[in-house]
C-alpha cells in the first residue's frame, strides 16, 4: 500500500505530461497547418511569432522561444518555480513540434504525389484550398482543443499567461481582461503587414473568438459533475464499492410516506464520467434499487474544482 501511495503521483506527473505533449501537437497542427499559410494570426506569443514570420521570413517558432526564455527568467523570480516548471516543458515541446510541423508542410508541399496544392508566398501548402474561413475554423478549433487539453493537464504554454500572471499579482486586473488585451493588440498589429488587410484582421479576431469557444467548452465538458440519490435496502455493499472509487458517499436518513418505514438514502457527488460506472456498481448489487442522477452546476472542493473567489478579511 505504502509502495502504491509513492508511486502515485510519479504516475500521475507521467499522465499530465503525455496529455500536455498530446495538446501541443493538436495546437501545433492547428497553427502551422492551417492558420500560416494563409497568413491568418491568432492571439498569444505564437501569434506574435506569426506577425513576424509573414513580415521577414524569421521562424515563429525561435520567435516564440526566446520570447518565452525573457518571460520565464522574470516569471521564476516573480512567481517561483513551482509554476515554471510544466511551461518551460510546455514551452521547449512546443518549440520543437512547430518546427516539425513545418518541416511536414514544407515537404507535403513539394510532393505532387499528395495532390497538387496551392503554396503561399512562404512555401506552405494550403491543405484547404482556396477556403480561408474554413481554414480558420479549423485551426481555431484545434488549437482551442489543444490549449483546453494543456490548461486541464494544470500546463501552460507561456508567453501571455506568463504576463497576466505577473500584472495579475501586483495589480487588480482579471488574468483574462490581460489576455484579451494582448491578443486584440498581437492580431491588430497584422495590418502592418505589407500583405495585411481588413478581411485577414477579420479572420484573425474570429480565430480569437472560435478558440475561446472551444477552450471553455473542453474545460467545462470534462469538468461536469452529477448528482446521484441512490435509494436502496443495500445501502451498505453500494456505499463501499463507490467510496472504493476514491468518492465520498453521504448517507441521509429518510422515511417512505405510504410505508412509514425507515430509509436510508445515498447520496453521491462524481463526475459525469464516472456515471456508468457508478451505475453498473448499483445494477450489479441491487438491480431494483431507485436512482435519480441529475447535472449539478458546479462542485467545489476535494477531488473537484477549488474555490477560487477570495475569502472576506
Amino acid at each position: 500500500m505504502i509502495y502504491k501511495k509513492l508511486n502515485l503521483p510519479f504516475a500521475q506527473e507521467v499522465r499530465d505530461y503525455t496529455t500536455i505533449t498530446f495538446g501541443l501537437l493538436c495546437y501545433a497542427v492547428g497553427f502551422t497547418c492551417f492558420l500560416l499559410p494563409y497568413e491568418i494570426v491568432s492571439g498569444g506569443v505564437t501569434g506574435l511569432g506569426a506577425v513576424i514570420f509573414y513580415g521577414t521570413g524569421f521562424p515563429a517558432q525561435y520567435t516564440y522561444l526566446i520570447i518565452n526564455i525573457v518571460l520565464l527568467i522574470a516569471a521564476i523570480s516573480e512567481l517561483g518555480w513551482r509554476f515554471c516548471i510544466k511551461t518551460i516543458y510546455a514551452v521547449l515541446m512546443l518549440t520543437l513540434l512547430l518546427g516539425v510541423t513545418k518541416a511536414i508542410m514544407q515537404w507535403v508541399g513539394t510532393q505532387p504525389s499528395l495532390g497538387h496544392f496551392a503554396l503561399s508566398s512562404h512555401g506552405l501548402p494550403q491543405i484547404v484550398p482556396h477556403d480561408m474561413f474554413m481554414s480558420c475554423i479549423l485551426g481555431a478549433v484545434l488549437e482551442g482543443i489543444g490549449l483546453g487539453i494543456v490548461f486541464l493537464s494544470n500546463g501552460s504554454t507561456g508567453g501571455v499567461d506568463i504576463i497576466a500572471a505577473i500584472v495579475n499579482k501586483y495589480r487588480d486586473v482579471t488574468l483574462g481582461q490581460i489576455i484579451m488585451l494582448c491578443d486584440l493588440t498581437i492580431v491588430s498589429s497584422s495590418l502592418m503587414l505589407p500583405a495585411g488587410n481588413i478581411q485577414k484582421l477579420i479572420f484573425g479576431f474570429c480565430t480569437l473568438i472560435i478558440t475561446g469557444f472551444t477552450i471553455d467548452y473542453i474545460i467545462d465538458r470534462s469538468r461536469q459533475s452529477v448528482q446521484f440519490f441512490i435509494f436502496s435496502l443495500k445501502y451498505n455493499e453500494i456505499a463501499s464499492v463507490i467510496n472504493d472509487m476514491h468518492r465520498g458517499v453521504t448517507v441521509l436518513e429518510g422515511q417512505g410516506w405510504y410505508t412509514k418505514k425507515e430509509r436510508k438514502v445515498l447520496v453521491v457527488l462524481a463526475k459525469k464520467a464516472e456515471s456508468p460506472t457508478i451505475f453498473r456498481i448499483i445494477q450489479t448489487i441491487d438491480p431494483n434499487a431507485f436512482v435519480s442522477q441529475s447535472k449539478v452546476t458546479g462542485v467545489f472542493g476535494e477531488g473537484f474544482d477549488r474555490i477560487k473567489v477570495k475569502a472576506s478579511k
